[in-house]
């Protein structure tokens, strides 16, 4: 489990790849590496991944096919940085929102705005059966960020970061174009799917009623 507190950028330094297994090294700064071990969870730009080996300062992961098709670590290339969150202790403080780690899909970044402190991101989806789940003010995990929702279109939402997400995390870098990972909050998306369920029962039970009559 995650917070969408990002704890520090890592560096790709080599990358691995066979027809059947795809894993990468990268280089952990002091504070990252901390009482790390083999088989710890480890998110990737939101995404949960388990420590493979460990060469202080350098970690590998594997990286499953599945996990290479809906998001976007297979792009990655060799000193490419990657936003890198440990998971959560028991005690830790929650200061963003809950995270599985288990990602969506991707997102393309459509527009990048600087209106004096503000930096207002806008991203497209292109799963457009997501966006229900998309609300004014919601949460949503952008390659491993917690953020907040600011604004809504047809199949388009804005978030806004602040300076210190910016200074801390890789989204700077990001540029029109580029897709980025999102995780759909675990809460919103369960709470629009019970209502949907339901209500689609209750539609089912009255058309069976009008039927029986």
């Amino acid at each position: 489990m995650f917070t969408g507190i990002v704890s520090g950028i890592a560096t790709v330094v080599s990358i691995k790849k066979t027809k059947k297994t795809y894993s990468y090294i990268v280089e952990f700064s002091l504070n990252l590496y901390k009482n790390l071990k083999v088989g710890d969870s480890v998110a990737h730009n939101g995404c949960c991944l388990t420590v493979k080996k460990i060469n202080v300062p350098y970690v590998e992961f594997d990286v499953l096919q599945e996990t290479l098709k809906i998001t976007n670590l297979g792009m990655l290339g060799i000193g490419d940085q990657i936003n890198i969150e440990r998971s959560v202790k028991y005690g830790d403080e929650i200061g963003g929102h809950i995270i599985s780690g288990h990602i969506t899909n991707t997102a393309e970044i459509f527009n990048v705005l600087q209106l004096n402190n503000d930096y207002i991101l806008w991203l497209e989806i292109k799963d457009m059966s997501l966006m229900k789940y998309i609300f004014f003010k919601g949460f949503i995990c952008v390659d491993g960020i917690s953020l907040t929702i600011n604004d809504i279109t047809k199949n388009k939402f804005c978030v806004c970061l602040i300076p210190q997400t910016l200074s801390s995390t890789t989204i700077k870098n990001k540029k029109n174009g580029y897709l980025v990972n999102i995780e759909i909050d675990f809460y919103t998306r369960t709470t629009v799917d019970t209502v949907q369920y339901i209500m689609n029962q209750n539609i089912i039970k009255k058309h069976t009623g009008i039927l029986k009559k």
